[in-house]
């Protein structure tokens, strides 16, 4: 795959793992309001996109072909692992933003920040440690 269409699939799937977020966030806080929702919402949001994300990457980012559930749990176990360091960056911005300025807009507007650079960093984790079997039948021309 080439270089410039490795980026803008990741970014695409990227959005769409990041829109899918902010809806489960959207619809936890319109049933729990207050510190408890947002907490509630941070977890859940992240569960949603974390499943996302993996399906579209292990399957168009890294062409990942591996089968059966030891497999599956292993690369999803270390998938997930790799995110924890990523969330705390997509956390620590979106919490910062929300203490700061106060308002859903800027809760957001960080929870976007810290989801881009924790997708940049990810990228280059689970190429290095998840998806090392694939990486080697697919190269990324640049």
């Amino acid at each position: 795959m080439r270089f410039h269409t490795l980026v803008i699939r990741y970014v695409f799937f990227a959005i769409l793992a990041t829109a899918a977020n902010l809806i489960v966030q959207r619809i936890v806080l319109l049933a729990e309001a207050g510190m408890v929702g947002f907490v509630l919402a941070m977890l859940a949001g992240t569960l949603a996109g974390l499943l996302l994300k993996y399906v579209l990457d292990k399957k168009w980012i890294f062409y990942d072909r591996g089968t059966g559930l030891k497999t599956h749990q292993k690369k999803f176990a270390l998938y997930s692992l790799m995110g924890l360091a990523t969330t705390g960056i997509f956390w620590g911005t979106e919490t910062t933003f929300w203490f700061v300025w106060q308002t859903d807009l800027m809760r957001e507007l960080g929870a976007i920040l810290g989801l881009t650079i924790g997708y940049v960093v990810k990228y280059n984790l689970d190429r290095r440690f998840v998806f090392t079997d694939a990486q080697m039948k697919h190269g990324v021309e640049q």
